[in-house]
């Protein structure tokens, strides 16, 4: 008589007789499948499909049982909730960093994080203003990580008509520069142009409609054009006295 082959069914069944193999689950066909998936489902409770603001409403369509279930699937969603709260919203700060944290910091920032990194001297007025507006914006978009160097400690030698010089940077990548006065907005820089040129670049998310900046820009524009045309108009008209 010839051995059995390990590998074979019948190898198997023996194992089974024996009890060292579990029993052989029979094959569920699709519609058992989806009963049992149907059946599951209707176990769940209704407010655990809900949200807080949808169970306040619903309370009075719930007995004492389930009003003590939803205390406590209301705590375990309000920890679910500040967790992820807290999570997202892990920075709030302008920090300050030296040049060999630089790497570290912004290069090899967390991943899908936004880094905006500033580079200053404090002797220019400018980069102390960039940094005033940088702290304010760095508590509204905590989710933001902002930071800044002494220009010194990270690049020798830069020249100082390139400061401020801000970068963002994301995933290792230069998503966007401001480098010079000119590019971070001017002498008179106002916070809301400057969080409008970081959404640009999507930095942050803005709550801004429109470009602050837009409204100045427009006033100069028709300013301009009034003037023109009140130029015009009084050529025009020295032209028609010099006729007669």
């Amino acid at each position: 008589m010839q051995g059995l082959d390990p590998r074979t069914s019948e190898w198997n069944e023996i194992l089974r007789d024996f009890g060292i193999l579990p029993p052989k689950e029979e094959p569920k066909d699709e519609i058992e499948e989806m009963v049992l998936r149907l059946q599951k489902e209707a176990m769940v409770k209704p407010y655990e499909k809900m949200t807080l603001a949808q169970l306040k409403e619903a309370e009075d369509e719930f007995d004492e049982e389930d009003m003590r279930a939803i205390e406590i699937y209301r705590y375990k969603k309000r920890l679910q909730e500040w967790k992820a709260l807290r999570k997202k919203q892990k920075f709030g700060e302008l920090r300050e960093i030296s040049g060999n944290q630089y790497v570290n910091e912004v290069t090899n920032a967390e991943k899908d994080v936004s880094v905006v990194i500033h580079l200053y001297r404090s002797s220019i007025p400018m980069c102390l203003l960039v940094n005033q507006h940088l702290s304010l914006l760095a508590r509204k978009f905590p989710e933001t990580k902002f930071v800044k160097a002494i220009v010194n400690s990270c690049i020798q030698h830069y020249h100082d008509n390139c400061l401020p010089t801000i970068f963002v940077y994301k995933n290792g990548q230069i998503e966007g520069k401001f480098i010079g006065i000119i590019e971070c907005g001017g002498i008179n820089l106002k916070l809301e142009e400057l969080e409008w040129k970081l959404a640009e670049v999507g930095a942050i998310q803005t709550d801004l409609e429109e470009n602050p900046k837009k409204s100045i820009v427009d006033v100069m524009v028709s300013s301009i054009r009034n003037t023109s045309i009140y130029d015009d108009t009084n050529s025009s008209n020295s032209d028609n006295d010099d006729t007669k």
